[in-house]
């Protein structure tokens, strides 16, 4: 989770009392939330054994797994929301995975940095990979495998049959509804199958 107004951006589209699996829930942040807040139940998937830690401390349902290896071990439509929250960046499967948070969930919302955000196309411009707040890191040591933008997504969810229940950028902790493509760091998608 990449800050506190992203959680809050999140945890509104997520219904009271819903049954919930977060994967790449880092420190269980979220979770814990989403349990204190709205009522919510269901489980982290994480695999750094200090965050699995931390959720257990948080008192956050964990299951360490490697999501590379996918979601096998949940049946379909077992959770009203699955969340992908800068999980969907370090995967090399993202699609695969992307396919697997439909299955097994009514719906899902995930969030990653929008590679097309100005500031980071005028990087490129001038020759460089951006560094910014949101992708703090160089190009060498970076844990993003893949970058994407908020139209990328939009057309693997359709290429995908997943119908976008809502779409908006998240930008200095407000959401960005007008051009989010250019105007937001973080580009969020709420999701359903068909």
């Amino acid at each position: 989770m990449s800050d506190r107004h992203t959680m809050h951006a999140i945890a509104r589209r997520v219904p009271h009392g819903a049954r919930v699996l977060d994967l790449g829930c880092g420190d269980g942040s979220l979770l814990a939330h989403l349990q204190r807040e709205r009522g919510c139940t269901g489980y982290g998937v994480e695999i750094d054994d200090a965050n699995v830690l931390a959720c257990v401390r948080q008192g956050v349902n964990v299951v360490q797994l490697n999501l590379e290896e996918g979601l096998a071990l949940f049946g379909d439509n077992a959770f009203d929301v699955v969340l992908q929250i800068d999980t969907l960046q370090h995967l090399r499967n993202a699609e695969v995975m992307l396919r697997e948070t439909a299955r097994v969930g009514k719906s899902g919302i995930v969030a990653f940095p929008n590679f097309a955000h100005w500031p980071n196309r005028l990087s490129v411009l001038r020759g460089r990979m951006p560094v910014t707040r949101r992708l703090p890191y160089q190009w060498y040591d970076t844990p993003n495998i893949r970058v994407g933008t908020f139209k990328d997504f939009e057309v693997l969810a359709t290429r995908n049959r997943l119908r976008i229940l809502d779409a908006f950028g998240l930008q200095d902790g407000r959401e960005v509804r007008r051009l989010p493509n250019a105007l937001a760091g973080t580009a969020v998608f709420h999701f359903e199958h068909d």
